[in-house]
């Protein structure tokens, strides 16, 4: 009789009595972007690049409409992302290589994952060996 009584009121759309409800937090997920190299050498300027993406961050598809969910904040030569909503580290990366790509960095400079939450900005290793054994 008691499995009935359960059955009975999942149909009807109740809760039953020892389920636990679900709260749903605020995730506040953090992302940096490392532009030290770049940046030292007077190649790419970090506030330049924090508002770029400030300019270009699409919350619910529109440019523009950060409110108070994304904030972009630079500290030093690192770029910080603060996300309320979900927010795709990828899309950072993203927004990252078409930025280098506008300003013809692109060719130099390479986005690369330093940790889970981290990307930063590194030159590409160019090998020496081979003008070496041609000379």
């Amino acid at each position: 009789k008691q499995w009935y009584q359960r059955r009975v009121a999942i149909t009807a759309g109740e809760k039953m009595p020892n389920a636990k409800s679900k709260k749903t937090k605020k995730v506040q997920k953090k992302f940096v972007l490392d532009c030290t190299h770049p940046a030292e050498d007077k190649i790419l300027d970090p506030s330049e690049f924090a508002t770029y993406l400030n300019e270009k961050i699409k919350v619910a598809g529109k440019t523009g409409n950060l409110g108070t969910n994304v904030i972009v904040q630079r500290e030093g030569h690192k770029v910080n992302v603060l996300s309320d909503i979900p927010f795709s580290k990828r899309y950072l990366k993203y927004l990252t290589k078409k930025y280098l790509k506008k300003h013809g960095l692109r060719d130099w400079l390479r986005v690369v994952a330093s940790n889970s939450s981290t990307y930063e900005l590194r030159y590409f290793q160019i090998n020496q060996d081979d003008e070496d054994a041609e000379d």
